[in-house]
């Protein structure tokens, strides 16, 4: 298609008009002007036709590029000296359109798309885990075949065409002089570092003040509306660059009072335990205004214990799990950030870590690819001495593409039962993983009835079927776990709501696909919720634990259990105490209350957070200095090598 343009009675007329007036034209300032007028007329359309796809819409553009309180022209300038720059280094006048116009539109495409799934913006550090979308690209193929194959033939066409373009041009174009070449690389690159200041949003920059530039990092969707795709993408690229909270330091980190215990405090006999984190595993029967025939998922209904309150929605795993494992916060991190894939590089103190330090085996098994996630590292860093993948694993039962709740559990249940010690198993259960194309299940037990369409009624078939038969495999661990010896404790919760698209809008139930990030707490409860189960076979379920963050999950695990920990239940009690919702955007306090952009109001925070903030960052990115009081098993795990 580009080739066809290129080679157009039209584009040869106009690049043939540019060279006859370029030829015609003696005065070299007149050539050049009218060279810088073109190429910012070029990168104004890019700009606008960027936030046009980036937000799929023209709200807000035209305000975007006139406002002096918005950076518009700043990115069209930007945008401008980097192709005069590359244009006096190729030699060739406009080549460098064919690396800057793609270069802009097709991430803003692919952010656009993003945003029907996940509800957040394209960030640089997305390119992480691309292997990771290689790997569902058949799932995705069978659920939409056509637009997959359009998709291929469009890149296919695409790339031929830009070739095309390329030579086409370069054979064409108007050649560059050699004084002009040095000229403008003169005046361009110092411009262009100039503009790279503007990159680190964690430090000063004199220039981006005088531009009025705002990173806000905080709040990402604002960040892009405001600052516009381009920008906001290239704040988010120091993103691996964690900058130390204000007010922190060794003092700071030895006035936080920990518990002593004693060590560690324990129970006398030791608990098996199975921690499970199930794939976007939610309550369908919330949709109020469809009716289901039977209830998806009676048996965890009838052990929950309360709610996990997910920092996602519709992916992100390894963010929940990071939480859970740790009891960290990603509250802490900048917005858009990976701890799998970015920040865990070291050994970072975990529930696998403090069980093993209590002589259990501790073992994670996820029937998927180990890279996925980066978990085959992580999973060292975090202290498990094992990690069973579908690499390692026996042949798994498959529903659709994906392995079976059902053969987990039972790969679940013949390894416990081949152990003499105690046991931390971690389980990431996969079949509930969406897209929900229809006919995954041969047959669906539960019928849907509602204002949907064949497609949405579809989707939600699939999903509830896939609820139904994660609640069966539960039940199944649960019968297994009741005529065991040992007391053997069940922690059980959703990473967060599935992808179910439209479904949400139609029901009524969110007014679009993706879930809100900022809203009053009974909406971000709605949204963010998924169930959870706190369960043992010799005490039933934990009760009334209410709606806490997935960090707060190591403390309701341990005290179940009977230990006693200085982080886990002494910490990490004294803020789900005070703070069981602890979200980048606001602070739930266990009446209810919430504290809105707390993280704006750092002179105004509550010494517990701070603190919270403060053993966080000291851990991940500091020196460790608090390791020591807090995490006193790390010691003799460190002597073993792990």
């Amino acid at each position: 298609m580009i080739a066809q343009v290129i080679r157009s009675g039209a584009a040869v007329r106009v690049v043939s008009f540019y060279s006859g007036i370029d030829a015609s034209i003696r005065s070299s300032a007149v050539r050049a002007g009218i060279g810088i007028l073109l190429s910012t007329l070029i990168a104004l359309f890019a700009t606008i036709a960027v936030e046009i796809i980036a937000r799929g819409s023209l709200t807000d553009v035209g305000d975007f590029l006139t406002s002096t309180a918005r950076p518009g022209m700043t990115t069209v300038v930007m945008l401008t000296v980097l192709m005069l720059s590359l244009d006096a280094a190729f030699g060739r006048r406009f080549q460098s359109v064919l690396i800057i116009v793609p270069l802009v539109l097709i991430p803003a495409f692919v952010s656009n798309q993003k945003q029907h799934y996940l509800s957040d913006p394209l960030y640089p550090s997305d390119v992480l885990f691309g292997r990771q979308i290689v790997e569902l690209l058949p799932v995705m193929v069978r659920d939409r075949p056509l637009t997959a194959v359009a998709l291929v033939i469009g890149i296919v066409v695409f790339a031929a065409g830009l070739v095309m373009a390329w030579r086409y041009c370069w054979r064409h174009l108007p050649r560059v002089s050699h004084k002009a070449r040095v000229r403008r690389l003169c005046l361009g690159l110092p411009v262009i570092f100039a503009f790279g200041s503007l990159m680190d949003y964690s430090q000063y920059s004199w220039i981006r003040d005088r531009l009025q530039v705002v990173p806000m990092m905080w709040d990402q969707k604002e960040n892009y509306r405001s600052n516009g795709f381009i920008l906001a993408f290239i704040f988010n690229v120091p993103m691996a660059d964690v900058a130390a909270p204000s007010g922190f330091g060794s003092q700071a980190l030895d006035a936080i009072p920990a518990r002593n215990y004693g060590y560690l405090r324990g129970p006398s006999e030791k608990p098996d335990v199975i921690m499970l984190m199930s794939e976007s595993f939610w309550d369908p029967t919330r949709l109020n205004s469809v009716t289901l025939s039977a209830d998806p998922m009676p048996n965890i209904r009838a052990a929950q214990s309360g709610y996990v309150f997910s920092p996602e929605f519709g992916g992100m795993t390894a963010n929940v799990e990071f939480e859970a494992l740790t009891g960290f916060s990603n509250a802490f991190l900048p917005y858009g950030s990976i701890p799998y894939q970015q920040y865990i590089r070291t050994d970072v103190p975990s529930l696998a870590t403090f069980f093993r330090s209590e002589g259990y085996v501790a073992r994670a098994l996820h029937p998927f690819s180990g890279w996925f996630w980066n978990r085959n590292e992580v999973y060292k860093d975090f202290g498990f001495e094992e990690f069973r993948s579908e690499e390692t694993m026996p042949a798994m039962e498959k529903r659709g593409i994906f392995a079976s709740d059902d053969s987990l559990m039972k790969e679940i249940m013949q390894e416990a039962d081949g152990l003499d010690r105690p046991f931390f198993f971690f389980g990431v259960t996969l079949q509930g993983h969406g897209p929900y194309e229809p006919n995954r299940y041969a047959n669906n037990s539960i019928d849907i009835q509602g204002n949907l369409n064949d497609a949405e009624r579809a989707t939600l078939t699939t999903y509830t079927q896939g609820i139904k038969e994660a609640d069966d495999s539960f039940r199944m661990l649960t019968e297994w776990a009741s005529k065991r010896d040992r007391e053997t404790i069940i922690i059980l919760w959703g990473d967060h709501l599935p992808p179910l698209g439209s479904v949400y809008m139609t029901t009524g139930y969110m007014p679009d696909q993706v879930a809100t990030r900022k809203a009053p707490v009974e909406v971000m409860k709605k949204e963010h919720e998924t169930p959870l189960v706190i369960w043992s076979n010799r005490k039933g379920s934990k009760s009334d634990v209410g709606t806490v963050s997935p960090s707060m999950l190591p403390y309701h695990l341990l005290k179940f259990a009977g230990y006693e920990h200085p982080y886990y239940t002494g910490f990490l009690g004294r803020m789900q105490k005070k703070y069981p919702i602890v979200d980048r955007y606001q602070l739930i306090a266990r009446d209810g209350t919430p504290t809105p952009d707390w993280v704006l109001k750092p002179a105004g925070l509550d010494p517990l957070v701070r603190d919270y903030r403060y053993l966080q960052h000291d851990i991940m990115f500091g020196k460790a200095q608090s390791r020591a009081r807090f995490f006193p098993e790390t010691a003799g795990t460190e002597d073993s090598g792990t």
